[in-house]
């Protein structure tokens, strides 16, 4: 694969609004570090769910993992998706649900055997320092907890690529450096592609990494 993502005259809106995203190029390659930053507003968390299918383009073409997206099908996209690890602002857990069992979702979905969901999930929460709150419920833990036990349920399944949208923007300091640390290491022990949007970029991770500014609409790299 060439590219893990290919954007060629990307315009993105919703309905008949005036596009957020209007001509934009870019181009991810396998196991890279991204980041996608710029103001409130400037369209950042847009193209991450133009990425994932949530947003179809307006205009242009979007390739992810090779898929085109925009001609995508239903069923394709849910295969896609199993390749795609998704962090979301507001973690999008299942109150009604285990932490364990949370993690344990993509899992689940590719039809895995208990057993192995379970060996998987419970890795994860150690990594995440979350093993002995495996039996509690989402709403009993706190907001950085919540945002951890998300990060372990992305990577539950080794995805191809982690597309997170402001994993540490409300979190302790504690918490963020878990997570920083989780993506890292995906990218270099698992190769994971890892896309990242945040209003700012940590100084302290020490790694090589691409960046994108939004502003106005335009998509920007910055060298």
């Amino acid at each position: 694969m060439e590219h893990v993502i290919s954007a060629e005259n990307l315009t993105l809106a919703y309905g008949r609004d005036e596009p957020i995203i209007t001509e934009a190029q870019m181009k991810i390659n396998p196991n890279e570090f991204v980041f996608i930053t710029g103001k409130s507003g400037s369209g950042k968390s847009t193209i991450l769910k133009s990425m994932y299918g949530e947003l179809v383009p307006k205009r242009g073409d979007l390739k992810v993992c090779g898929v085109n997206i925009k001609s995508i099908t239903s069923s394709k996209l849910n295969v896609l998706r199993r390749y795609l690890g998704i962090v979301f602002q507001d973690y999008r857990l299942i109150n009604e649900w285990t932490v364990e069992k949370n993690v344990m979702l993509p899992l689940m979905i590719g039809g895995f055997s208990k057993g192995v969901c379970l060996k998987q999930a419970q890795k994860l929460l150690k990594h995440v320092k979350l093993l002995h709150k495996a039996d509690k419920y989402p709403l009993e833990l706190s907001g950085g907890e919540q945002q951890r036990v998300a990060m372990a349920r992305a990577l539950a399944h080794n995805p191809v690529m982690i597309l997170a949208d402001e994993p540490t923007g409300n979190l302790d300091e504690y918490s963020s450096e878990v997570i920083w640390d989780l993506l890292k290491n995906a990218r270099e022990h698992l190769g994971t592609t890892v896309v990242v949007v945040t209003h700012h970029i940590p100084s302290t991770l020490g790694i090589d990494y691409k960046h994108f500014f939004l502003e106005s609409g335009v998509v920007y790299e910055v060298s």
